[in-house]
């Protein structure tokens, strides 16, 4: 790590992602509201950001990733969820700031140095549903496949992987999604992707200080969801981040511009652009 990239391992990528929930959070028209995300970034958090080339700028889409994951948990609670199983869970505060019912099952699952950190800042304040902490290396099948059996007993299980996959090499995503069908008996799997594509905008962006910072992005199947079938899962619903980023209002700088110049693109080309980077929703098959 050079004195200019404050990252040091993945972990530290949590706080990233909680600073540009604090300037979200702190906007007069905001998607969502994470009073505690300004704390949980820390100055390291800020000095990520501040690394990061147009690191201010490219917030938009981990808010859009955020204020959409928001929409489909709280959706599939209100259609059963009974169990989160939430993996590498990192500064994720949505058991205090969603409006959870009380008895809903929050596992926030993550290795021990990264929870522990969690539980200091967020000491004092009380979670909306009964919440668990959980340290876990999920690189260890046996201890993951432990957790996992322990919340089949309470389902049906919404799984969430926010920020996660992309870090994986893809023999490992492939053994975690077979556990979460087979082991942990999960009715949904909410989590983000990217694809060869987007790689290679952020090739010249925001790769090079991220595998400095041992923090390499590694899985981006060119099939994209389809890379989780052969292990029971099929895709419910793709939300594309681009798409959604005009819904939300959270677009990057001339996406006018870029949006007017795909009207020129044959529609392969267009639908590959839309799926670029993504947030996906996908449920299990017997």
């Amino acid at each position: 790590m050079s004195p200019a990239n404050p990252i040091r391992n993945v972990s530290d990528t949590a706080l990233w992602v909680a600073i540009y929930r604090a300037m979200e959070s702190e906007r007069p028209d905001a998607l969502f509201r994470d009073p505690f995300a300004r704390r949980l970034g820390g100055e390291r958090g800020q000095a990520i950001v501040d690394a990061m080339p147009s690191g201010n700028s490219m917030s938009w889409p981990l808010v859009v990733r955020t204020a959409v994951m928001d929409e489909i948990i709280l959706r599939c609670v209100r259609q059963g969820a009974r169990t989160v199983l939430n993996l590498a869970a990192g500064l994720d505060a949505r058991p205090y700031r969603l409006d959870l019912p009380a008895d809903l099952r929050w596992m926030h699952v993550d290795m021990p140095d990264m929870v522990d950190y969690f539980r200091q800042n967020m000491a004092g304040q009380s979670p909306r549903c009964p919440l668990e902490f959980i340290t876990a290396d999920l690189r260890d099948a046996d201890r993951r496949r432990e957790i996992f059996a322990d919340a089949a007993r309470h389902g049906p299980v919404l799984v969430i992987t926010e920020g996660l996959l992309v870090y994986l090499e893809p023999d490992d995503v492939a053994a975690l999604a077979r556990d979460l069908h087979d082991v942990a008996q999960a009715k949904w799997w909410l989590s983000d992707i990217a694809s060869p594509m987007l790689l290679q905008y952020l090739e010249r962006k925001w790769l090079p200080k991220l595998r400095e910072g041992n923090a390499p992005f590694r899985f981006a199947p060119a099939e994209s969801t389809a890379f989780f079938a052969p292990f029971g899962w099929r895709e419910v619903e793709f939300r594309s981040s681009w798409d959604e980023s005009f819904r939300l209002k959270r677009t990057m700088r001339a996406a006018w511009l870029w949006k007017l110049l795909a009207r020129f693109q044959p529609r392969a080309r267009m639908e590959a652009g839309r799926r670029m980077s993504g947030i996906f929703l996908l449920e299990a098959t017997t």
